[in-house]
């Protein structure tokens, strides 16, 4: 089992390792295990300083350690490799696919107050 595992980390890693842009998008949406948080760990250590990365994410810096299984050791290693050469854009606002459903009336804007008669 153990082989298989590292034979299938070692195909992705090459399979990864060919583009020059790698896309990570809404880290953090999904909980992690130790596990995957250290494989994710990995493969942003493998390609630091050798291609182009863009990472989303939801979460603002303070949350970061629940994405990583509430490890600040290694939270801390990843950031520091995401952040040393990153170009920030942070966006402020409504979801554009929540702003969607509602223009297409599919969502309320608000919720309206209820009133009840005396």
């Amino acid at each position: 089992m153990a082989h298989a595992e590292d034979q299938l980390k070692a195909v992705m890693h090459r399979a990864i390792s060919a583009y020059r842009l790698l896309i990570v998008d809404e880290i953090g949406y999904l909980p992690t295990n130790r596990e995957q948080a250290n494989l994710f760990f990995q493969v942003i250590a493998a390609h630091y300083e050798k291609c182009s990365l863009i990472v989303t994410s939801n979460l603002p810096f303070g949350q970061r350690d629940a994405t990583f299984v509430q490890d600040s050791t290694l939270t801390a290693a990843l950031l520091d490799r995401l952040l040393h050469h990153a170009h920030i854009v942070p966006i402020a606002g409504e979801s554009y696919r929540r702003k969607h459903q509602r223009q297409a009336g599919m969502v309320l804007a608000k919720k309206a107050a209820v009133t009840t008669a005396a």
